[in-house]
């Protein structure tokens, strides 16, 4: 209940608490990201849900872990979490007819996912969040370096939150860092499509890749971009480039609009 000016509102809670809280990171690392976020960089880049997916900065797992959850057709949360199921006029046979035609409950294969961290910490973290989140088995977790990561041969994508210097304790000249994470995605991931989350863009000039769509985002009050590198190129089996070119900016925007709404919500 509300009142302002002589006038009264009274809302009813049909969610319960905000999306990006899902239930599951209760374990944190360094500069947490949001879940939304983290799923809405998914949705913008275009993952397909069934190709290879790496997060060579996995931090607490936000990113496989939306991963995982995506792939899985799961929910944001729990039945028991949302509110409007308690509602006396819920009409339940109507909301499970469209979570079954949504393939919600259908058992669907795993991709690969693959998350790291040079951070011992940030690997426990993300683990125990996974096992939360009831997605475990379906991502591999390992602690190396950059350097150390070792794809698939087939070509999948690159979704990730590498260090910017912004949220961390100490500044860092991170330009080395950021050259480094060119020349292995070079060597190691050809084919791949890149989406990297960043707010310098001069720290993305020193990989030496070319990105070519960038969408502008907020992560807890701080203006981000999600960069993306590899869509002109990447070509789905049977399919031309050209038209996959032509594609692109129609897609990009489907993908925007997806992804602002849903951290909208």
């Amino acid at each position: 209940m509300r009142l302002e000016n002589d006038y009264c509102s009274i809302s009813v809670d049909s969610s319960g608490a905000l999306l990006h809280r899902r239930g599951y990171r209760l374990a944190t690392a360094k500069a947490p990201l949001r879940e939304t976020l983290a799923a809405g960089m998914l949705l913008v880049s275009g993952w397909d849900t069934a190709s290879p997916l790496l997060d060579p900065f996995c931090g607490s797992g936000t990113i496989p872990i939306e991963a995982a959850l995506l792939a899985k057709k799961y929910p944001a949360r729990p039945k028991s979490a949302i509110r409007f199921y308690e509602l006396a006029q819920f009409r339940r046979h109507g909301v499970e007819r469209l979570v079954a035609r949504s393939g919600g409950n259908s058992p669907l294969p795993s991709p690969l996912i693959i998350a790291s961290d040079r951070d011992a910490g940030a690997i426990r973290a993300a683990q125990a969040n996974a096992e939360r989140a009831g997605v475990s088995e379906g991502i591999e977790f390992s602690r190396r370096a950059l350097s150390a990561i070792e794809p698939p041969a087939c070509p999948g994508w690159v979704v990730t939150n590498p260090p910017y210097g912004t949220r961390l304790t100490h500044q860092k000249d991170l330009r080395n860092l950021y050259a480094q994470m060119g020349n292995v995605f070079r060597a190691r991931c050809a084919g791949w499509r890149l989406a990297v989350l960043c707010t310098r863009p001069y720290f993305l000039r020193n990989t030496g890749l070319e990105f070519e769509e960038e969408v502008s985002l907020m992560n807890g009050g701080l203006k981000v971009r999600l960069f993306m590198e590899g869509f002109r190129r990447f070509v789905t089996p049977g399919q031309a480039l050209s038209s996959g070119a032509d594609l692109l900016p129609d897609v990009i925007a489907v993908r925007k609009s997806e992804s602002q709404n849903l951290m909208n919500s």
